[in-house]
């Protein structure tokens, strides 16, 4: 367990998959995400019990603390030892839990599992343009924006672009 003031992360159980069956069925979380697939609860189970096998992915529960209830997910994956970095994605499961600074704590939670335990020089993450409030959130756990792919997806009859973030470990301990 890694315990911030208000969350915390926790290795994912079978039993947290339910509500990232929830997630996955929420209109705005699928457009904030750009997800296209849809997902049954046995398609969850099974697509983490295949991540739990990969040895370059560590995923995790966001819970909080006072009371435990878990709220999203997180995973470091794509873990590159030789080159050391790393991608990062999060989801908070529900607008409920947005805008109290949980996604970006639990964020600066997986920063220091990157840089101080895996030491990782360099992780990395895509948001999408409309995704406001995430590219906000990560520019405030110290990601910087890297590159633009313009025009990268279209949904919702729009496009947006794909935000290519990074933050290094030298950034990190500053």
């Amino acid at each position: 367990m890694i315990k911030g003031k208000s969350v915390y992360l926790r290795a994912l159980t079978e039993e947290d998959m339910t509500s990232i069956y929830r997630a996955c069925q929420d209109e705005e979380i699928i457009y904030m995400t750009g997800t296209r697939q849809s997902f049954t609860l046995d398609d969850i189970i099974e697509r983490y019990k295949q991540f739990d096998l990969d040895d370059t992915r560590i995923n995790f529960a966001i819970c909080l603390l006072d009371s435990q209830e878990m709220i999203g997910d997180l995973s470091i994956l794509d873990i590159d030892v030789s080159n050391k970095k790393a991608g990062f994605r999060i989801a908070l499961h529900s607008k409920n839990y947005t805008g109290k600074g949980y996604g970006t704590e639990a964020t600066k939670l997986a920063q220091k599992v990157s840089f101080e335990e895996l030491k990782l020089n360099r992780l990395e993450l895509e948001v999408f343009s409309h995704n406001i409030r995430g590219i906000k959130a990560y520019e405030k756990a110290g990601f910087r924006i890297e590159g633009v792919l313009r025009q990268s997806l279209y949904m919702n009859n729009t496009y947006s672009d794909e935000i290519l973030m990074g933050m290094l470990q030298e950034e990190y301990y500053k």
